[in-house]
Order: structure tokens, then C-alpha cells, then sequence
């Protein structure tokens, strides 16, 4: 389900005072993955570094089982069950940018086998009051992403540019520059309030052969998705 363009399945149990998400294991009831929502992902921005707890520790309602880094945050990732940590996703140390690309798939944290009376809060009908499906919680996360002032967009950026009260042509030379030094793959959020940049990044992207994901006006702002492709 899409709420303000962020993604947020069906079928999986949403812990909005954490931020993260539980999905039961298909053969074991008892046993949940955790990972972390768009919310908090569009918060950090690109992680640099997430630390796991190991496996076989014993984790207390909203203790950490994660530590994750960016440039602009850190803070910790917390369940809301009791448990004991049995899998822990390794890929993560090595490339923490899946979670912001994957936050659902490759993306998942840590899988907790967890105590009888919090397997109940998450299997019976009656839920945990912290624990909601997507169709009992929409209108309180499309509130906490205007209120957090959260953007999710078609691609998770590598760099941001914040080009504000700059004349696009400066904008795009700048980013031809910053396109340059850059990965192949690697995505840039441009934010311009030139009243042409819209016209302008097009024709940019088709001289170039540069990728133009996504463009989005916001009042007077653009944002632009652009992913080098050559």
C-alpha cells in the first residue's frame, strides 16, 4: 500500500512509536523478522554504518537490536516484543544502503524468536495495542509523515543537492560535475526553486543520457531524481 508515495505492505504487523516492522515466519509462528519502515529510513537518509546485536541475546520490550549511523543521524533500532535474536541479516555491515533500497526485502534487520505471552500479542486476534496492520494505522502514519515532513521517491539517493536560489544552468553544471565522480547506479536528489528547472533537467537528461527518474513539485521547490546510467 502507498501512503504519500511511501511503501508499506499489506500483511505485516507496524510498530509506529519505533518505527519498525514485524512479519511472522511462515513456519513458525513464533518466530518474527524485524527491519525498519520508510519513516525512519527518510529521517536517517543513506546509512553508513549498521551495527547488530548478536545472536543468541536476549532482547526486553523496546531494547535495541541495532545500532544505525548516517551522515545526519544515529540512533538505535528497537523491537517492541520480547525475545531472544536467533538470525541476524550479515549483509548489513558490509552494505547498509540495503536497507534504505530494499527496506522490506534484503533490508531486514534481525529474526527473534520470541516469549510466549508476546507470541500471543502478535498471533491472536487481538493485537498488542503498539502492533497494527497497514488498514488499522493509515491514518495515523500519513499524520506522522506530514508531521515529520517525510519523502519517500522512486530511488533512495547517494547524494543530495540543495539548490536553492541558484540559477538552474549553474544547478546543472554542478551536477554534470558531481555525475561525474559518482558510481554508475548511484542516485542524486536535486532540489531546485528555478522556475525553469523542470524544462531544464529534461533537456539536461536527454543530452546527456542520464536517467530522469522522477520529478515533483512541492510548492515552489522541484525535486528531481536522476541516476547516472553512462
Amino acid at each position: 500500500m502507498q501512503i504519500s508515495r511511501c511503501n508499506f505492505p499489506e500483511g505485516i504487523l507496524y510498530d509506529l512509536d519505533n518505527f519498525v516492522w514485524l512479519k511472522n515466519d511462515e513456519n513458525d509462528r513464533s518466530i518474527v523478522t524485524l527491519g525498519i519502515t520508510p519513516i525512519l529510513i527518510s529521517l536517517a537518509g543513506k546509512f553508513t554504518k549498521i551495527k547488530l546485536k548478536q545472536i543468541g541475546t536476549n532482547i526486553e520490550k523496546n531494547k535495541s537490536v541495532a545500532s544505525i549511523e548516517s551522515v545526519r543521524y544515529f540512533g538505535m533500532v528497537r523491537c517492541p516484543l520480547e525475545g531472544k535474536i536467533i538470525e541476524i541479516n550479515d549483509a548489513l555491515s558490509y552494505n547498509p544502503k540495503i536497507v534504505n533500497d530494499f527496506p522490506y526485502d534484503d533490508g531486514w534487520f534481525v529474526k527473534i524468536k520470541i516469549d510466549n505471552s508476546d507470541s500471543r500479542n502478535v498471533n491472536s486476534d487481538k493485537k498488542a495495542d503498539n502492533l497494527k496492520f497497514i488498514d488499522q494505522c493509515h491514518d495515523e502514519i500519513k499524520l506522522l509523515i506530514e508531521k515529520l515532513h517525510v519523502r519517500c521517491f522512486s530511488a533512495f539517493p547517494d547524494y543530495e543537492m540543495f539548490e536553492i536560489g541558484v540559477e538552474c544552468a549553474a544547478t546543472l553544471t554542478k551536477l554534470g560535475e558531481l555525475i561525474g565522480k559518482i558510481d554508475m547506479g548511484n542516485i542524486v536528489h536535486v532540489v531546485s526553486d528555478d522556475l525553469s528547472a523542470d524544462l531544464e533537467m529534461i533537456r539536461w537528461s536527454e543530452e546527456t543520457g542520464q536517467n530522469l527518474l522522477e520529478i515533483r513539485k512541492e510548492g515552489n521547490l522541484y525535486h528531481f531524481i536522476v541516476k547516472k546510467t553512462k
